[in-house]
């Protein structure tokens, strides 16, 4: 079911853009004088950075919401240069960059990169959608740094504890090792980019799972010591753009979801959570006792009918390991009769936290009538042809149009106990659809991520609830606190039904 995708790379001539030859220079503020310290920290230098030795990726995604949220922010930095010089930088945007599915986890783009800017520029800065820049400040914070050097800078984010997500790294001190908040912006040296290029021509990629893209990316340039640490740079920063603590930032994030219009309406989104028997006690309680009451229409789906919950035997037997056969017979179940038809279709697992009034937030941003497949993106051999995939334990979210192009397209488990995140990510890379990436989902429990990359987040899920108490945690990150407000669509809470 993995499809080859063409050679990366073969759209970036599309998305240069012409370069006129003018220069504008910014001083450093300093008398250059000086010289790098011991640990390969920065070092004020006297030199001037032309803005065109700048090349800015955002990180976009081909959804169309996303694809005009990257366009917004290139069209900043355009606008931005317009009032500098006339010569605009490069600015691209990553989705755009290659057909190869592996496009988003950046290191298999490097070799490109490298080649076609090496030789006339002087620094790669990735940002997010969300990222804004002030690009007067990032010239000078740049100019700082030794450009014919090896750099990668950027705000750093660190574990307090050895966890899953990060393939249980640096588990005797998992606060030694450093990686850069995407949402800050991070930036390498050109130099840096050529060794990385070289290294990727020459020694196969992994191809096996990309879970956390920002540490993998800070594993790979680290090269067990070999190559530079990330370096930080306090004027990356993920404050709020209009906060007293921003003046000195170069970068600010928004810290609210994206909002494009009224959150959708309740009764459009139909909820199912996979069970099993043996959990009907212990977690489904749990469900109950938090975010079952903001869902009109939900269904447990069990291997075992039971009234008092109740739960729906699809007659598929539970299995140990993968639950493809089950979430398959709920993606027959959706577009069936059995259930009001909605527009959006969330499947859970029965320990997944989850904030449906969020939920409803994000989703005014998509159009229900594309196939649109969100939730937290992994990927599996993207090196090698292999395919994205959205992890079930954080939540899955289909519109209509998505689980009707997937059950129209013959797709199948090979095995009910297959990995059901998995064989829905092969099928929707043969269809050509993508996996929308949020990272408001968590596959993982809160203290499986660092403090400062949830700091600025308004979360929509965790999952798990190994050794933590869950309905705390969905107190403390997920509930509502304006439990007083109506909800957006007019709809009494106390009105959900349950089917």
């Amino acid at each position: 079911m993995i499809s080859n995708k063409p050679p990366l790379g073969h759209k970036v001539a599309g998305c240069l853009i012409l370069l006129s030859f003018f220069h504008v220079y910014f001083a450093t503020g300093s008398s250059g004088k000086g010289s790098q310290n011991q640990d390969g920290m920065q070092v004020i230098h006297n030199n001037q950075l032309d803005l065109r030795e700048i090349v800015f990726i955002i990180q976009s995604q081909s959804n169309s919401f996303h694809v005009r949220q990257a366009e917004r922010r290139r069209d900043d930095l355009f606008k931005q240069a317009q009032s500098l010089t006339e010569a605009p930088p490069v600015v691209l945007l990553l989705h755009s960059l290659s057909d190869n599915e592996g496009g988003w986890s950046i290191l298999p783009l490097l070799p490109h990169l490298s080649s076609s800017f090496g030789k006339n520029s002087s620094w790669i800065v990735f940002l997010e959608e969300e990222t804004n820049v002030e690009m007067t400040k990032l010239l000078r914070v740049l100019a700082r740094f030794d450009r014919h050097k090896e750099w990668f800078l950027g705000k750093p984010l660190q574990d307090e504890e050895s966890t899953i997500i990060h393939h249980y790294a640096f588990a005797e001190n998992p606060s030694i090792f450093k990686y850069p908040d995407f949402a800050a912006a991070w930036a390498l040296s050109t130099p840096l980019v050529a060794r990385l290029a070289n290294k990727v021509r020459n020694e196969p990629l992994k191809s096996d799972f990309t879970i956390d893209l920002k540490h993998e990316v800070a594993l790979y340039i680290w090269e067990n010591g070999k190559g530079p640490h990330l370096t930080a740079v306090p004027e990356l920063c993920t404050e709020p753009e209009d906060s007293a603590r921003a003046q000195h930032c170069v970068t600010t994030v928004s810290t609210e979801p994206p909002l494009c219009g009224e959150p959708v309406n309740t009764e459009d989104i139909f909820v199912a959570v996979k069970t099993c028997r043996k959990f009907h006690s212990e977690r489904v309680p749990v469900i109950k006792k938090t975010w079952e009451k903001d869902a009109l229409f939900i269904e447990y789906y069990s291997d075992h009918a039971d009234p008092s919950i109740p739960t729906v035997d699809l007659g598929i037997p539970n299995t140990e390991r993968g639950h493809c056969g089950k979430t398959f017979a709920i993606l027959k179940r959706f577009l069936s009769d059995a259930v009001p038809q909605t527009k959006w279709l969330l499947v859970v697992d029965d320990d997944t936290l989850i904030s449906l009034p969020r939920l409803k937030v994000l989703l005014s941003c998509y159009d229900p009538f594309e196939p649109v497949c969100l939730g937290e993106r992994y990927g599996y051999g993207l090196s090698q042809g292999g395919y994205s995939y959205i992890t079930g334990g954080g939540g899955m979210v289909f519109s209509r149009e998505a689980v009707l192009r997937l059950l129209n397209s013959g797709c199948k488990c090979y095995s009910n106990d297959a990995p059901d995140d998995m064989v829905l990510g092969m099928c929707l890379n043969a269809l050509g659809l993508p996996v929308t990436h949020s990272p408001l989902f968590h596959q993982a429990r809160p203290e499986d991520y660092a403090r400062d990359f949830l700091a600025h987040q308004v979360p929509i899920s965790f999952h798990k609830h190994w050794n933590i108490d869950p309905i705390a945690v969905f107190n403390k990150w997920l509930k509502e606190d304006l439990k007083s407000k109506a909800s957006s669509d007019g709809l009494n809470k106390s009105a959900k039904t349950e089917l």
